[in-house]
């Protein structure tokens, strides 16, 4: 007789929020399905993420030195601003093979309002059609480009923030990673939201969570082999690819990590927070009582959601003080910047 799995049970609002949604919550997915889950992703509106000139949005393109390709990054700074600001740079989700830069936008604008950053995003190539490296390459890429270009856009190059949600915030990590093995751009900080950082799909949280909730093992397993084909799961997957799998974590810039209690990626996480810890390193760890993956997004509303919005603004905030406290911004004259209409 095949046991199943006790699960931790769902934050009432937010198990709400997923019976009302229905269909529209991507819990499993098959290869064939990834068309289907890119259609779903809105057109940008460039002209909305001004907020009424309360932001300036540019859009550049940044060379990415593996392929000796170019990569589009989106920058949107508080307008008002008069010096260089702290930037968020982020890589948006959508398991490796669907999601684009402008999706993460508008919450990311209503994080920077509070926090009082610019933020910045890029348009990384998406698995199958580009593996690994590719997703990771173009993170770096809009990194550097960020740390050398940015004090011409009125961003200061010595705050940056990377960030990103679900297999953002393992590009995120995977970033950072490459930043620190590289000898690249200073980070102050990585804000790593329900991170997707380990192929082997093996978790116990893996396991409690298939075939319920938002994104479970089967859709884990369609975006890994996606971005690392047979690979996957193998003995020979590198660190930059899936950050679970790096033991030296020492070196790295504060982490912030949270999770959702009833999702695939609670365990992982949670490990990825005690080994920065064991290797010396900076890491604030939440797990959401109750939230499954996305919850915030899939129920903005919800207290916990609230919450959890709340206390990545506070991290955030803290961290950049401490900053601006070590090191003195840079002294660039911000360019004009015109903003889209």
């Amino acid at each position: 007789m095949t046991t199943i799995p006790l699960r931790p049970p769902f934050d009432p609002e937010i198990e709400a929020a997923i019976t009302a949604l229905g269909n529209e919550v991507v819990t499993a997915l098959a290869p064939e399905g990834i068309d289907e889950l890119r259609r779903r992703v809105p057109p940008p509106d460039l002209a909305a993420l001004t907020h009424g000139g309360t932001f300036d949005v540019s859009v550049h393109r940044v060379p990415v030195a593996w392929d000796m390709t170019e990569a589009t990054l989106v920058l949107v700074r508080p307008a008002a601003s008069t010096g260089p600001v702290a930037v968020v740079y982020h890589l948006h989700g959508g398991g490796l093979v669907a999601g684009s830069a402008y999706e993460d936008l508008p919450w990311l604008l209503e994080l920077a309002a509070q926090a009082g950053t610019a933020v910045a995003a890029v348009e990384y190539r998406l698995a199958p059609e580009w593996p690994f490296p590719a997703a990771v390459e173009d993170g770096y890429a809009g990194l550097v480009w960020l740390a050398e270009h940015g004090a011409e856009h009125g961003v200061d190059p010595a705050r940056i923030v990377v960030s990103g949600v679900s297999a953002g915030g393992g590009l995120a990590a995977a970033t950072a990673l490459l930043a620190r093995d590289r000898g690249g751009p200073h980070l102050v900080g990585q804000l790593l939201i329900y991170p997707m950082l380990d192929d082997r799909n093996d978790s116990a949280s893996a396991a409690q969570m298939a075939g319920v909730g938002s994104w479970d093992r089967t859709a884990n397993a369609t975006g890994w082999w996606a971005y690392l084909g047979d690979r996957a799961g193998g003995p020979d997957v590198p660190g930059h690819a899936a950050p679970a799998r790096v033991e030296d974590l020492g070196g790295l810039p504060p982490a912030f990590v949270d999770v959702g209690s009833a999702e695939t990626f609670r365990d992982e996480d949670v490990a990825y927070a005690e080994r920065l810890w064991r290797c010396g390193g900076d890491a604030e760890l939440h797990v959401w009582p109750g939230g499954c993956h996305a919850f915030d997004f899939l129920a903005p509303e919800a207290m916990l959601s609230r919450n959890a919005r709340a206390t990545r603004v506070r991290w955030l905030t803290r961290v950049l003080a401490r900053s601006a406290a070590r090191h003195e911004p840079s002294h660039a004259t911000a360019a004009a910047v015109v903003p889209v209409s």
